[in-house]
């Protein structure tokens, strides 16, 4: 009777050092939350300081820009279908850039990822290694790699593509190792008992597991660096970005090209996050049957 009354004993010790756990939870959880608000106020104010309108002073003026290229457009509303046409062969370099650089990215980040993962990797000593250099991949954005390459090879969008693709493989790398850590490693080790490489290792005992998810990941990314590419040309690295830049340097008169160009650039992020959606969705329903 006495072990069965021990318990009892200690139970309103064990409820009061509950309550002291849940009290210093919610103390440090409010902690942290009030240094999180302050800090963002204080971040917010040096930013509008520094800023050279002010945010408070020039808000009410945000809407301005994009009221003056709604205005032009449907005044020249009649010139819409021609100026999309004229378009579309930036846009398809945009697309090029974008495909070619998730591509590169794509096999980049499946090779990293493969030697960076635990109970994979051929050289398990050097995996800190290749999970740094993904960091430092990843760590540099599009826009800051594009602009260096820019001074060394000049504009175009090659520069475009090897920044997106640098970017990608260290993303989709971390995104793989991830991925390779969820794999079964029976096929593995059966696949080496018999003699295989680590090469063939890999290739029929990981990837035929992992292939859907890595696809998946990489049709996600691809949507990701059509708005990259977008963007880098606006610093000279070609494509339909290059042509916003000018139709917006440019003011009043060419605002109604810069319209055609919105409107081009969200029909395509549309369709491609639809498409690439079904994919997706198609991927994972197979992954799940298998399964």
């Amino acid at each position: 009777m006495a072990d069965f009354a021990a318990p009892a004993a200690n139970s309103p010790d064990t409820r009061g050092a509950y309550l002291a756990l849940t009290r210093r939870r919610r103390l440090y959880s409010g902690l942290t939350i009030l240094i999180f608000v302050v800090l963002m106020a204080s971040g917010f104010y040096v930013a509008d300081a520094r800023n050279a309108g002010g945010f408070w002073d020039g808000w009410r003026s945000m809407l301005d820009f994009p009221a003056d290229v709604v205005t032009e457009a449907w005044a020249k509303r009649a010139e819409m279908p021609g100026l999309l046409w004229r378009y579309v062969p930036a846009l398809i370099e945009t697309l090029n850039i974008a495909a070619v650089a998730t591509l590169l990215g794509f096999f980049g980040g499946m090779a990293l990822s493969l030697v960076s993962t635990r109970g994979l990797a051929p050289w398990p000593r050097v995996i800190p290694v290749f999970r740094r250099f993904m960091d430092i991949l990843r760590a540099f954005p599009e826009i800051v790699v594009a602009l260096v390459l820019i001074f060394v090879l000049g504009s175009g969008p090659v520069p475009a593509m090897i920044a997106i693709a640098l970017h990608t493989a260290g993303a989709l790398g971390k995104l793989y190792s991830e991925v390779n850590e969820n794999a079964d490693l029976k096929p593995v080790e059966g696949l080496q008992s018999v003699g295989a490489t680590w090469g063939q290792r890999m290739a029929y005992g990981v990837i035929p597991q992992v292939a859907p998810n890595y696809l998946s990941y990489g049709l996600l990314r691809f949507e990701i660096n059509i708005r990259a590419s977008a963007i880098l040309g606006f610093v000279g690295a070609g494509g339909i970005g290059y042509e916003l830049r000018n139709s917006m340097t440019f003011g009043m008169g060419k605002f109604d090209e810069a319209a055609a160009i919105f409107i081009l650039l969200f029909l395509t992020i549309v369709a491609v996050d639809q498409i690439s959606s079904h994919f997706r969705n198609r991927l994972t329903q197979g992954r799940e049957v298998l399964q």
